[in-house]
């Protein structure tokens, strides 16, 4: 038992009065080993001292026949002179065998030989009237030289008379000096046996220290008790099998589980005719944990374990429980288990996305078909477009789920109107679960019988249904349906249903707040984006805006004409998702328009958006979600001469397709993104782009995805951008669009293309301008020329004005180089005057009396447009004008002359 029923493991330091005993226990057996060993010893002395007494009488009376019966003996002492015959002979036998005297003596006593030749003719000492009389014997006498073992043995004469007596003796100096020779051996013995036993104590000491792990006594009886009252008292039964699967223990409830004999114990497992699971199970050896076993007509749960594990002998033991009573019960266990699995299941799989229709489907595939056959959702119309619900609002199936291809029952996205007194309706009234557990037996087949002929046909015989509220708002309702196939639903069963549609409604409302929020976010986002193409002729662009699947973005894109035919290309992007990224994203762009309206170059327009950003920043630094930054790229295209300056601010640098299909990604200075710069400088590229060559602008959510790094998505960019020359920008959107993003892409993606044009040549005229008032009449002659070449005389006399006063003020108050510049679209006449001044000229309104000032108010009257832009050498002044009369000058008669007649009198 000590060795199956151990403790856990982990070694307890025993206490002091464990202590106290095994040193009594050790001093009491090494006592009683000390004096056994003592005992042993002086055993062993004297048996060896009774050895040698016994090998000295039998030496002794060997010597002392073998001299009276040798050849001559009988004779010599029958010759005239005996003691010079045997004389010799007795020294020479009492060397050779090492006895203390062999004397040869008379019948009548008198010595014939002895070892002191004193003593030879003597008489001698002691009894040998038996040996002269016939008769051998042996004892212990005082000899001459001390005690002695003496054997005294007749002559006989061949007559068998007695002719003399031989004394053999051995001194009991002799003997004990045999003794002595022998007791270091026996001493050593002795000390060996004596080390062997105290070792062995010691070991067993520890051993029974270690097997009982520190338990004194009092400890080993009261646990001895506690296992044997646990043994035959516990409900369950316990047994202990050898590694030879022979049965070692089995307590009072074993026994009587596995109705084993009395003689159990001892017998191997397969002799005591158990039954074939658990006689295996018993014998196998392995580890079971709660295996149902029979055993007869009772059902017995084994829990087996080796008792090899910690360190004690092979075996293994078995615990049995009679689980009999549990076996009504495992029906409704096993029912109750299933509920929860499918309760887990509903908690797993329902509301994966935030798609109001989607939710409603997991629901239906949760409960189809471990809970129903059919599944019908229905949810209020406002809820499927994901606005607030109301009670008198339409109804609408959402989902069917059967395994019926066919169900009888209206249709997804059919409008559903229930009659007062069927279960659904009155599910909706009352606001509670309705049960039928019999349709066919239900009044409501006489409110509506064709419907009802048709779900009974189908074999529905039983229905729950159940309202779909949540924050006590009513969204839908959802109806289970069960076949003749299975039982009908029960009463247990509603509340599971109740517990399923109440999970699925919070993620059905979620996913129509969700589509609420991101539809207004969307419309936001779209209504700021640009909603159609400006006219211009530089460029032929396609564009594409796609929101993120998980909320909208701050991605942004715009094409803003500027004067002189060029086109600015806008793409940006702000950190976040959400309204507050969409309504940031609108200020951008709005700033944006603002600073391009200015005409400032692209790196100045990033550098007043990066203070913007950074005060927007810090505006908001108190709120939870402030902006952490934007990114942006801003290109300016010019059609006459086929260059691009491009600047970009924490934004994916341009793809520049050539017209041969070719595809690179141009080299543009990267710089912090906005909000994050600090006023650091922002660098620029210029870009000569043929013509038809295609400039693609795009945001990082084209590129980068959570399984895709942006290294991947370029190079997919490449691959599909390659190849086909010729390609349209909205066939270049379409093919991009359709290889990069995936179904469901989880950042909003903003998409550019355009494709360059350049202005005719013979659209472009320039002249260099002398600063001499007189070159003044020679611009005007040459601008006329021109206008006439080109058709255009109905708008020269307004272009000679507005020529005229701007290249008179670039003559008085600008520096050379001067140049002016026509341009000709298709529906505009531009009109620029270059000069190396930084000096802008302002409008203002003349006096009557005023001599001066008067240019600029008539160039503002005749032109469309017109304003002044700064370059790295100076300012261009330009106006715009319509080709074909268009604007007509809304000038007061009576001015215009005034200022034509003052036309060479002042400058403006």
């Amino acid at each position: 038992m000590a060795g199956f029923l151990r403790r856990p493991e982990g070694r307890r330091r025993p206490k002091p009065g464990v202590r106290s005993f095994a040193a009594q226990a050790f001093a009491l057996q090494m006592v009683m080993l000390l004096v056994l060993i003592v005992a042993a010893g002086t055993v062993l002395v004297l048996q060896t001292r009774s050895n040698s007494l016994a090998d000295a009488r039998h030496r002794t009376r060997s010597v002392a026949e073998s001299f009276a019966s040798a050849p001559g003996t009988a004779a010599a002492l029958d010759s005239r002179d005996p003691t010079a015959v045997l004389q010799p002979r007795a020294e020479e036998a009492r060397k050779r065998t090492g006895v203390a005297f062999v004397v040869v003596y008379r019948p009548d006593g008198i010595r014939l030989t002895h070892p002191d030749t004193g003593l030879i003719g003597r008489h001698v000492i002691g009894p040998y009237r038996q040996a002269a009389r016939g008769r051998s014997f042996t004892e212990v006498v005082a000899a001459s030289r001390g005690p002695a073992v003496d054997s005294v043995v007749p002559v006989f004469r061949t007559d068998g008379s007695v002719a003399g007596v031989v004394d053999v003796a051995i001194t009991l100096e002799t003997v004990n000096a045999m003794v002595m020779d022998q007791l270091p051996v026996l001493l050593g013995g002795v000390g060996g046996a004596l080390v062997l036993a105290t070792c062995g104590a010691v070991w067993a000491s520890r051993r029974l220290r270690r097997q009982t792990h520190g338990l004194g006594h009092v400890g080993l009886t009261r646990m001895y008790e506690h296992h044997d009252a646990v043994l035959h008292s516990v409900r369950e039964g316990v047994l202990v099998v050898s590694g030879e699967g022979r049965l070692l223990l089995a307590n009072d409830e074993a026994r009587r589980l596995l109705d084993l004999p009395a003689d159990a114990e001892g017998r191997r497992i397969d002799d005591l005719g158990l039954e074939p699971r658990v006689a295996g199970l018993l014998y196998s050896g392995r580890v079971a944990s709660d295996e149902v076993l029979p055993a007869g007509d009772r059902l017995l749960i084994a829990n087996t374990r080796l008792t090899d594990r910690a360190g004690g002998p092979a075996g293994s033991v078995t615990t049995l429980r009679d689980t009999t009573e549990l076996r009504a019960l495992s029906g409704r266990v096993e029912e109750a288990q299933e509920r929860l699995r499918l309760l887990y299941d509903a908690g797993v799989r329902v509301g994966t996305t935030l798609d109001v229709v989607r939710t409603a489907e997991e629901l239906a595939e949760v409960a189809v078909p471990r809970f129903a056959d059919l599944v019908t959702v229905e949810l209020l119309e406002p809820v499927l477009r994901g606005g607030e619900p109301t009670d008198m609002a339409d109804m609408r199936r959402a989902v069917n789920l059967g395994d019926s291809v066919d169900p009888p029952v209206f249709p997804v996205g059919g409008r559903v109107t229930w009659l007062p007194g069927t279960p659904m309706a009155v599910a909706l009234e009352s606001g509670h679960a309705v049960l039928e557990t019999d349709l066919a037996t239900h009044h409501w087949r006489v409110r509506s019988p064709e419907t009802a002929g048709r779900i009974l046909d189908h074999g529905i015989r039983s229905l729950i249904a159940v309202p779909m509220r949540a924050r006590g708002v009513l969204l839908g309702l959802a109806d289970f349906w069960r076949t003749d196939r299975r039982g009908p639903f029960e009463d247990e069963d509603v509340s599971l249903a109740e517990e399923l549609v109440a999970r699925a409604a919070v993620s059905v409302d979620n996913a129509r707040r969700y589509t609420h929020a991101h539809g207004v976010a969307v419309s936001l986002q779209r209504s700021l984006l640009p909603r159609g193409r400006p006219e211009q002729d530089a460029l032929e662009v396609a564009h594409r805006y796609l929101p993120a699947q998980a909320g909208v973005g701050g991605d942004w894109f715009d094409v803003i004409p500027l004067p002189g035919a060029r086109v600015a290309l806008v793409v940006g992007d702000v950190v976040g998702h959400g309204l507050h990224a969409a309504a940031t994203m609108g200020r951008l762009r709005t700033a944006v328009l603002n600073f391009s309206a200015l005409d400032l170059p692209p790196d100045e327009i990033l550098v007043h958006l990066d203070e913007l950003v950074a005060r927007i920043d810090q505006d908001r630094s108190a709120e939870a979600d402030p902006i952490t930054g934007a990114t942006c790229l801003y290109a300016i295209y010019d059609p006459a001469g086929g260059c691009c300056t491009v600047a970009r601010a924490g934004h994916p640098g341009p793809a520049l397709v050539h017209p041969d299909g070719t595809v690179h990604f141009p080299e543009v200075p990267a710089s912090p993104p906005l909000g994050l710069a600090a006023g650091l400088p922002v660098d620029t590229t210029e870009l000569r782009l043929a013509p038809e060559s295609l400039l693609v602008l795009y945001t990082d959510g084209l590129v980068a995805e959570r399984d895709r790094d942006i290294g991947t998505g370029l190079a997919l960019l490449r691959d599909t951008l390659a190849g086909r020359p010729g390609r349209s920008p909205e066939e270049t959107c379409r093919a991009v669009i359709d290889a990069l993003l995936p179904a469901r892409p989880s950042d909003d993606v903003a998409l550019l293309v355009a494709r360059t044009r350049l202005l005719d040549p013979a659209d472009v005229v320039g002249w260099d301008v002398p600063s001499d008032s007189a070159s003044v009449a020679r611009v005007r002659a040459a601008c006329a020329r021109q206008l006439d070449a080109w058709g255009l005389q109905e708008v020269g006399f307004d272009t000679e004005l507005m020529l005229s006063e701007l290249v008179t003020n670039a003559i008085r108050y600008g520096s050379d180089p001067i140049r002016v510049r026509l341009l000709r679209d298709r529906a505009t006449l531009i009109c620029e005057v270059c000069d190396g001044s930084s000096t802008s000229p302002h409008p203002r309104r003349a006096a009557l009396t005023d001599e001066g000032g008067r240019g600029l108010f008539l160039v503002a009257q005749l032109a469309r447009r017109w304003g002044t832009r700064y370059t790295p050498h100076g300012k261009v002044i330009w106006t715009e004008q319509p080709l074909h009369g268009d604007k007509e000058p809304q000038l007061d008669r009576d001015l215009g002359d005034l200022l034509l007649d003052q036309w060479d009198d002042e400058p403006p």
